[in-house]
């Protein structure tokens, strides 16, 4: 049940970005939507450790980054703890292609609000929350990233 959810709420993504992108190309290639997807979801890494998380080699990242800051989805920020190290961070341009998908989710989450009782939305976090933390240790996101 869990994958039929995963892939309902990817399918609606499809969906709207499609229908939106009808009449024009789109500017983002499949691999830079999913690195778009991870620089926001690790809440502005440097270079290095996007390559890292990534599992990519340093120039290829510098690479990938290069073309989104080109195509005006990602920005690089001066640190202001260490001025030699730069954070990426997503352009408004990136966060209304992103608002595609969470938008639907806030949704789902209302209805879901909606629907159960308090008891069973504590329950549902309790869940969440132990899928995140503890049964997914393959995947893991800087405390300052974790925005999904």
């Amino acid at each position: 049940m869990f994958e039929s959810i995963y892939n309902k709420f990817k399918l609606h993504f499809y969906q709207e970005t499609f229908s939106r992108f009808q009449d024009r190309e789109a500017s983002l290639t499949t691999v830079e939507a999913f690195a778009m997807e991870a620089i926001y979801a690790l809440g502005s890494p440097t270079v290095h450790e996007f390559a890292e998380f990534m599992r990519i080699s340093s120039s290829n990242a510098a690479y990938k980054i290069g073309s989104l800051i080109r195509k005006g989805y990602v920005e690089k920020v001066q640190s202001e703890s260490d001025g030699r190290e730069y954070h990426l961070r997503p352009t408004q341009k990136y966060l209304d292609y992103y608002r595609i998908s969470s938008s639907y989710i806030h949704d789902v989450m209302d209805r879901i609000r909606q629907r159960f009782s308090e008891e069973d939305l504590t329950k549902m976090g309790e869940i969440l929350t132990v899928m995140s933390e503890e049964l997914m240790p393959e995947v893991t996101v800087p405390a300052s990233g974790a925005k999904a």
